[in-house]
């Protein structure tokens, strides 16, 4: 699919988009630890408000985990829960940041996350064995965290900080994500949108063969 030419400016999804993720992961994980069924800590897990509130920076680490321990009904480690939060974040494939480094030559590049404190440092360390750099600051024009900014995706202000932060023409911008309601936020200011549906999906709309 080729890119619109109007388009100057990409904003990139984290999570499932250039981080490969395994949710799935981190459930086995908790359940592991509590003995209950992955399939019912996905339904409890689902009417669970802490989640979102520790992504938008309205919970502490600390108390994500004390909220973690209750969810699980069991008394664990601040590293055993981290340990198990963070074996849903995989790795950033050489691919995607030669993609990333090539695209920054033509386009001012973004990224915009719905993450958390814990994760974030998980990441940082990821990229950072793997490629010997700080953060992933490197390879964006502006990176943008969800509980850094007190706000999150799909709600309309997260991409309204973005682009009044930056100067950027809404419909000279594109977002790529693999959620499809933080899509639906971003086209109701104006931002164009493609759905990632799969991780290669990226590889696929720059026209570059997947790896």
């Amino acid at each position: 699919m080729p890119i619109h030419t109007e388009i100057k400016n990409i904003i990139f999804d984290l999570g499932g988009v250039l981080l490969n993720l395994d949710v799935d992961k981190t459930y086995q994980q908790f359940s592991s630890i509590s003995g209950k069924s992955v399939a019912q800590l996905r339904s409890e897990a689902y009417n669970l408000s802490f989640f979102n509130d520790y992504e938008e920076g309205l919970i502490s680490d600390d108390d994500f985990r004390k909220e973690l321990r209750v969810f699980l009904t069991k008394e664990v480690s601040d590293s055993e829960i981290d340990f198990a939060w963070n074996a849903m974040l995989l790795d950033l494939p050489l691919s995607k940041v030669k993609l990333l480094e090539r695209l920054r030559g033509e386009y001012s590049i973004f990224l915009l996350s719905n993450t958390n404190n814990i994760h974030l440092q998980c990441f940082t360390g990821i990229v950072n064995k793997a490629f010997g750099i700080n953060s992933l600051d490197h390879y964006f024009d502006r990176t943008y965290y969800s509980h850094v900014l007190k706000m999150r995706k799909p709600n309309v202000e997260i991409y309204q900080h973005v682009l009044e932060t930056n100067n950027l023409v809404a419909q000279e911008t594109l977002f790529l994500d693999d959620n499809e309601s933080n899509l639906k936020g971003a086209a109701q200011v104006g931002i164009q949108t493609y759905h990632v549906m799969h991780p290669d999906h990226v590889f696929t709309f720059f026209n570059e063969p997947a790896h």
